[in-house]
């Protein structure tokens, strides 16, 4: 029993020292201060004790008390101010999506590395405009902020579809009304982003918008894969309260589902025999395999919503990038959401759909 705890004491010591160790010298600044900004974003930061030079945001009555909150940050309302100090390596970009694109292009400009949440701007062509920035100016590293890719349910999932012949799959992602912008751009662009993430390049087969009530859009898509053929039903005529986002896909060993991020559940698939389910003849319960969920009874950094969603490691992957603790793939930059875009505009060109909202400065 004593050698048993002293294996132990001896984890947890060498746990506490590699947190310890894990320590960033370079300055960032973050730029928004919205409810996404403070809820998701700077809880990582600080937990990561990320040296957070700058807050920039729009009303000087918030920057005033931007150094009361948060010790040691000075609050601005000047982007500029930020770019022009050469302490800062990293800027994290969060304000109103339709400035993401101008704010984005300046920091890329200035050659600072760039973490800008989705969307980075409105369209392929935007898109191909920043990405001609990068190489006219040599910015650092850029992560876009397409959390559920970075998930831990997504990393097993992915790993997994690799090694599994693929049939179809099924996402539905409905929310409540969305009246205030473009549902399109600024939230199916999540399930959109996914599906081109694990299966590849996307066509669309079909697509039909019902549109019921201001702010209640509905996009119902069939969507083509090299390999694999979606249906997907799109929503902001449901509800926030329940909100509902889930991924099935099925696959010659069997069909996953996941469930907001949240958990990922497997079920092997059952014999049959000359084209009959043997599960109807036997019967029997199937076995379905648990691969992900939240343990909420154990109060760990791994049980927290920030971390099943993804907001941790997108935000880790960006420091650690900055810091030359991993390499630089392109995995998560500009570059990976061309398949992403070129398929929202082809829906937007199909469904009829425009932009709505125009650009607005931060």
């Amino acid at each position: 029993m004593a050698h048993l705890d002293n294996i132990i004491s001896r984890y947890k010591r060498m746990r506490s020292m590699r947190a310890l160790g894990q320590v960033y010298g370079h300055q960032y600044a973050l730029v928004g201060m919205g409810n996404h900004c403070t809820g998701n974003l700077l809880p990582v930061v600080q937990y990561l004790q990320l040296p957070l030079k700058y807050i920039c945001c729009a009303s000087e009555r918030k920057a005033a008390l931007i150094p009361q909150k948060y010790q040691g940050v000075r609050g601005t309302t000047s982007l500029q101010e930020i770019l022009a100090d050469e302490a800062v390596s990293g800027v994290f970009v969060a304000t109103h999506p339709h400035a993401h694109f101008r704010i984005a292009g300046e920091v890329i400009k200035a050659g600072k590395s760039l973490f800008i949440e989705k969307p980075p701007c409105r369209d392929s062509a935007e898109l191909a405009a920043l990405i001609d920035s990068v190489k006219l100016y040599g910015s650092g590293h850029i992560v876009v902020g397409m959390q559920r890719r970075f998930a831990p349910a997504t990393q097993i999932l992915q790993k997994r579809l690799r090694k599994e012949g693929k049939h179809h799959y099924h996402y539905r992602y409905l929310t409540g009304l969305y009246p205030e912008g473009e549902a399109l751009l600024d939230l199916f662009i999540h399930p959109l982003d996914y599906v081109t993430f694990l299966f590849g390049e996307a066509k669309v087969k079909s697509v039909e918008v019902l549109k019921n009530r201001p702010g209640g859009q509905t996009v119902l898509l069939v969507l083509e894969h090299r390999e694999v053929t979606g249906v997907l039903e799109l929503s902001t005529d449901y509800s926030w309260q329940y909100a509902q986002e889930q991924l099935t896909v099925s696959t010659d060993k069997g069909f996953y589902v996941m469930d907001g991020m949240e958990s990922l559940h497997f079920t092997p698939r059952r014999p049959a025999l000359l084209g009959i389910p043997l599960e109807k003849v036997v019967g029997g319960n199937a076995s379905v395999a648990c691969l992900y969920g939240r343990n909420g009874f154990i109060p760990t950094v791994g049980n927290n919503q920030i971390v099943s969603q993804g907001f941790f490691s997108e935000i880790e992957t960006f420091a650690d990038m900055v810091e030359d603790r991993c390499a630089d793939t392109n995995a998560f930059g500009l570059e990976s959401l061309r398949s992403t875009y070129a398929l929202i505009d082809e829906i937007r060109e199909k469904g009829g759909l425009k932009g709505k909202a125009e650009r607005s400065k931060i």
